[in-house]
């Protein structure tokens, strides 16, 4: 996930951060040497995280085509193109957005679309992300033991809800963008790794738990930055994390210098850094997250065709999911202008229809 209001955070002093500053990263062990195991080949998904949907409709927004129809905004995603919906899940959310009651209900709608369905754990009452990866506030003060039984009963309950209304899950993200690991202190990877494989190997269990086949996603950001990754999923496969499917984030234009950076280069890096993930850990990748400056459709519609040719030439890379694409840059949560943020302005609409940016998903 990617806003103005990180901005600030990201540059001064997240562990993990874009625009070329290196993370500080600890010294990993080298991971031993397995025997190559075979990947599982799946239908590329071409999704969209429209967690905010029904907190838009509540705000009065109405969603149109290009040509101007009103349609509900599931089904307008799956007539620009998009077969996939990823959710975002909060513990205890204030107004209960991204709550179970709310995923369970946007996770209804996309299924009657005919959509496949990404469920994203932040393991946070609010946003989870580089700079962020505070506890829910009721699981303040938990130790370790008490913080994987706390995570495995959150993540089974919104499963077992979502399954007991016939919702079939395919992926699920333990965790979200975790480059530093989740449930800080106690998770943070770079102090703890061993307390982090142990609450992320209780995710996976608990998602294994009710959906069998799901396939489990660890989710870290940036995904042009080759470097952070390699020691990320070195820890991983070290320490014995039990995952299915490389998340990355890639957001390859940001604001710098008075003008958005080249985008390019950045989705260059990404691609080969796909590629050595696949050689190295034998698991496929997904692009959880992607996103295109909203004022530059154009431009935002030539990058997005660059990736889903570059993606879709690389088998073991399993889809990827635009951030929010329904938003305008404008339209924001009550939280948003609460906290003075400024608007998300990488969405893809405007006027309440789908600019040329998404075009290149109707292929």
């Amino acid at each position: 996930m990617f806003t103005n209001r990180l901005l600030p955070v990201l540059i001064a002093a997240s562990v993990m951060i874009s625009c070329g500053k290196e993370p500080i990263r600890p010294e990993a062990q080298e991971p031993p040497v397995n025997e190559e195991e075979s990947i599982e080949k799946s239908e590329y998904a071409e999704g969209a995280d429209i967690s905010w949907m029904t907190q838009m409709e509540e705000d009065g927004q109405i969603f149109r085509n290009a040509s101007g129809e009103e349609r509900k905004c599931t089904a307008l995603m799956k007539e620009i193109g998009f077969n996939s919906i990823r959710l975002r899940v909060w513990a205890d959310p204030d107004g209960g957005w991204c709550g179970k009651e709310d995923v369970v209900a946007k996770a209804k709608r996309a299924q009657a679309s005919g959509m496949r369905i990404m469920i994203d754990f932040h393991y946070s009452d609010t946003w989870a992300d580089p700079s962020n990866q505070n506890p829910p506030a009721a699981w303040s003060g938990m130790n370790l033991t008490q913080l994987q039984e706390a995570l495995a009963a959150h993540t089974e309950e919104v499963l077992r809800a979502l399954k007991a209304e016939g919702v079939d899950v395919e992926w699920v993200q333990v965790g979200n963008e975790i480059n530093d690991g989740m449930l800080h202190p106690t998770g943070k990877l770079s102090e703890s790794p061993l307390k982090f494989i142990r609450l992320a190997n209780s995710g996976y269990d608990a998602v294994k738990a009710v959906y069998p086949d799901a396939k489990v996603i660890l989710h870290v950001s940036n995904g042009h930055d080759a470097s952070l990754f390699t020691w990320f999923f070195d820890i991983m496969k070290f320490q014995k994390a039990n995952y299915d499917i490389i998340g990355m984030s890639l957001y390859p234009a940001w604001w710098e210098n008075g003008g958005w950076c080249a985008w390019r280069p950045n989705v260059d890096k990404c691609l080969a850094n796909i590629r050595s993930l696949v050689e190295t850990y034998h698991k496929p990748v997904i692009i959880c997250e992607v996103g295109m400056p909203v004022s530059e459709p154009q431009m935002s519609k030539e990058a997005l065709q660059y990736i889903l040719d570059g993606t879709k030439q690389i088998e073991e890379c399993h889809g990827i999911f635009y951030w929010e694409p329904q938003t305008d840059g404008k339209w924001k949560p009550a939280s948003y202008s609460e906290l003075g943020w400024n608007a998300y302005d990488k969405g893809a609409f405007a006027d309440g229809k789908p600019t040329v940016a998404l075009d290149p998903f109707k292929d």
